[in-house]
Parts: structure tokens; sequence; C-alpha cells
């Protein structure tokens, strides 16, 4: 990796995944293989940081451990690139084992579980398709009816506007979110348990 750390790819540790890594390398992998409108690619940087804004208005009330793994849905991706889901399916359970396991080794990383709740894992599912939805009709040249049989109908993102941002600007988008869902409040910092309301 950039930062120097040596990453095992079939024994991913925690302790070597660090979130500078995360967010160089998905601000140069490009959605759709870089085939969309615009002077720069959309990479899963910013299409992570849009899952995120998608996610609050599908559940506003939304816990931040449930926006930070909608950060991280992808992050895998920083080190083994950004296949398509047909290419992924012809590639089998070897990639979807490798991905998982990366994904795991994140997770742990940030604090979040290993694996997150169904519901929250079909949550992220439903925003990560609300965006492919926008990227496609905004980008990737879909006409409407076409994105909504593949991703299917969403109704509260219309005012959502994507504009590609430069590698640079991606990668300080998706660390300012980090930042944002990973700071504690004021209020979290005078909790006792490491920043958790005693119950």
């Amino acid at each position: 990796m950039l930062s120097g750390r040596r990453l095992n790819l079939l024994d991913p540790s925690p302790l070597d995944v660090e979130i500078e890594d995360i967010a160089h390398g998905l601000s140069r992998v490009a959605r759709w293989n870089g085939q969309t409108s615009g002077d720069h690619a959309f990479t899963v940087a910013q299409h992570s940081v849009l899952v995120v804004d998608i996610l609050q208005r599908l559940r506003p009330n939304a816990p931040q451990s449930w926006l930070l793994a909608a950060l991280l849905h992808d992050g895998a991706e920083y080190v083994i690139g950004d296949l398509i889901s047909p290419f992924k399916a012809a590639v089998g359970l070897d990639y979807s084992a490798l991905e998982a396991s990366l994904q795991r080794a994140i997770h742990i990383r940030v604090g979040l579980p290993p694996i997150m709740p169904k519901t929250t894992r079909s949550l992220i599912k439903r925003a990560d398709k609300a965006s492919a939805y926008l990227e496609a009709i905004q980008l990737a040249g879909f006409d409407a009816s076409e994105a909504r049989r593949f991703f299917g109908r969403f109704k509260s993102i219309d005012d959502i506007h994507i504009t590609p941002a430069s590698a640079n600007a991606a990668k300080a988008q998706f660390l300012t979110r980090f930042n944002m869902l990973t700071t504690p409040s004021p209020e979290q910092r005078c909790l006792p348990s490491g920043g958790r309301p005693v119950k």
C-alpha cells in the first residue's frame, strides 16, 4: 500500500488496513469501468459518499455505525478494484470470499462488527441501488425506464445531482465524511463506555 503497509490479500489483518489507503485507492477506481460522461471518472469514493447521503434520506435517524458501514460498503475495492456485477458472478465464489474477507478486516479496523446485521445490509444495498440508478441516468447514458428496470424505482432522490470530481477531490470528500462519522460529538466525549450512552 502507498502508506507502506503490506496487506496479505489471502489473510488480511485489520492492523494493515489504513483509511488513507482506502480513500486513495477508491478515489482512483472508476465506476462503470469509466464509461461515464464528464471531465473526470465517477469514482467509488464519490459513490460511497453518495450512498451515505441516500441512506440518510431513506432512514433519517440511522445510527452512525450504519452510515459508516455504508461509506465503507465497497471498501475492499481499494485493493481489488470495481468489477461489474456480471463479471463478479462469472468469477465466482473465490472472488466473493476474498472480497468478504477484506470487508471484515476493514470493519474490524474501524470498530464495526465484522458483518453488519441483515437489516442494515439490506438498507445499504437499497441505497447502493438508488445510487446506481442516479449514476445510470445522469452519467452512464441510461434513460429512466431502463434504469428503473435494472435498479428499481426511487422517488425521494430525484433532486440529487452528481458531478464527477478529480481523484484528489473525491479522496478529500471521502476522508471528510469518514472523519465526520468517526469523530465523537462533544456530548459523546463526556459519556462513559467509550462514548456510548449507558442504558
